[in-house]
C-alpha cells in the first residue's frame, strides 16, 4: 500500500498547524527570485559550498566518511577517488551535478528534463555506484532490511521493505501514483506529494544498496520540479544530518503500517517541511546579510559556528561564509571563546573548536 494512491490521498488532512507550514513554504518560494538578483557572486560561493557539503553530508549520514581536504578536491577539482569512501562521495558528487545541470537549463523545465521515472531513478543510482566494483543502476536482487545498528553491535530492525520481487512493480506503480497525484483531478500540492514519495520510495528500498543517498537526491530533484531551489544555495543534506534523530524517527514513526495502508504520514511531513523551512531562513539570512550593513558579518560566522558538528576548523568557517576574511572570523572566535560559547582544542594549524 503506497501513500500515494487516490484512496489514501482522499483520507488525509491537516491541521491548521500545517496548513500554516506549507502556506509558509510558499511564500519563502515566491520571495527566492528577489535574491537571485543580489550579489551574484555570494550566490556563486553558496552553490560551491552547498556542492560540498551536500556530497559530505550525504555519505556521513551512511556512515562513509572521508577528510574535508579530499571531499573538497574531490567535488571542486574533480579529483580521481582513491579509495571506497572517496569512491562513493565522488559518485555522489556527479549524481548531483547531474541534477543540478538538468535544472539549470532555461530552455526546458526540469520536469521535462529529468522527469521523475523508473528510468531516472535507475540513472541516478548508477552514477551513484559508477565507481564501485559492483554497478548500480539495477532493483535490489534479494530481499533488504532496513536495520539499526546499536552502540554494543546488536541490530535492531527498524522495517521490512517490499520483496525484491515486487520491487519493479512497487516502482512502476509509484512512478504512475505520482504523476497522478499531481494532476487533475487530485491537484494534490507538491509539499505533500514530494515527501509522500520519498517515503515510499524507502518503504520500498529498492536497491541493495545507496538507497538513502538515493532518496536525498529524489528530494532534491522534485523540489525543483517545482520551483523549490533552495537546495541549490543551501544543503539539504546537512540540515538532515543535523536533524538526523529526528529524520530517522519520524521515517520510522511514518513506515509503520505502511504495507497495509495504515501508517500515518503526519510525523514524516511535519518534519520534512520543517527541513526545508529551515534551509529557506538560512538562505535568506545568509543572502540578506549581504545588504545588512556593518555587523553583518559577524552574526554570519556566530550562526555558521552554530550549525556544525564536532569539531571544526577556521577554514571550515570560512568556507560556510563565502566574503568574510580569515582575521574577521578569527576575532569572532575569540569573542565566542570569551563568552564561554567555544573552546579550542590544540593549536596553530592543527587547532580545532568545538562548541560547548
Amino acid at each position: 500500500m503506497h501513500s500515494l494512491t487516490e484512496k489514501y490521498l482522499r483520507h488525509l488532512s491537516f491541521s491548521t498547524g500545517e496548513a500554516a507550514a506549507m502556506r509558509t513554504l510558499g511564500e519563502y518560494q515566491g520571495k527566492q527570485a528577489l535574491f537571485y538578483k543580489q550579489s551574484p557572486e555570494t550566490l556563486e560561493s553558496l552553490k560551491q559550498v552547498a556542492v560540498i557539503e551536500s556530497s559530505e553530508s550525504s555519505n556521513r549520514l551512511e556512515g562513509i566518511t572521508a577528510p574535508k581536504e579530499r571531499i573538497e578536491a574531490l567535488v571542486l577539482k574533480n579529483s580521481t577517488p582513491k579509495d571506497r569512501s572517496e569512491q562513493e562521495i565522488a559518485g555522489y558528487r556527479d549524481a548531483l551535478s547531474m541534477i543540478h545541470e538538468a535544472a539549470e537549463r532555461k530552455e526546458f523545465p526540469a520536469s521535462e528534463v529529468i522527469p521523475f521515472s523508473t528510468n531516472v531513478i535507475l540513472q541516478i543510482h548508477s552514477t551513484i555506484c559508477r565507481f564501485m566494483p559492483n554497478p548500480g543502476g539495477k532493483w535490489k536482487p534479494t530481499d533488504n532490511e532496513i536495520t539499526e545498528t546499536h552502540p554494543d553491535g546488536t541490530k535492531r530492525v527498524r522495517f521490512v521493505p517490499t520483496t525484491a520481487v515486487q520491487t519493479p512493480q512497487a516502482m512502476e506503480d509509484l512512478v504512475k501514483n505520482y504523476q497522478q497525484a499531481i494532476k487533475p483531478p487530485l491537484n494534490q500540492d507538491p509539499l505533500i506529494v514530494i515527501p509522500l514519495a520519498v517515503l515510499d520510495f524507502l518503504c520500498i528500498h529498492p536497491f541493495s544498496d545507496g538507497n538513502g543517498r538515493a532518496a536525498r537526491l529524489l528530494t532534491l530533484m522534485l523540489l525543483y520540479h517545482f520551483d523549490y531551489r533552495v537546495g541549490r544555495y543551501i544543503s539539504l543534506e546537512r540540515v538532515f544530518e543535523e536533524t538526523k534523530e529526528s529524520y530517522y524517527e519520524t521515517l520510522e514513526k511514518s513506515s509503520q503500517g505502511w504495507h497495509q495502508g495504515q501508517h500515518d504520514v503526519h510525523p514524516w511531513l511535519n518534519y520534512f517541511w520543517g527541513a526545508l523551512t529551515r534551509a529557506y531562513r538560512e538562505f535568506e539570512e545568509r543572502v540578506g546579510n549581504v545588504k545588512a550593513g556593518r555587523g553583518s558579518k559577524t552574526d554570519q560566522i556566530r550562526q555558521a559556528v552554530q550549525r556544525k558538528i564536532g569539531p571544526f576548523a577556521i577554514s571550515d568557517v570560512e568556507d560556510a561564509c563565502p566574503g568574510v576574511s580569515r582575521d574577521m572570523v578569527r576575532n569572532v572566535l575569540r569573542q565566542m571563546k570569551e563568552e564561554n560559547l567555544i573552546e579550542s582544542t590544540g593549536k596553530g594549524r592543527s587547532a580545532k573548536w568545538v562548541k560547548k
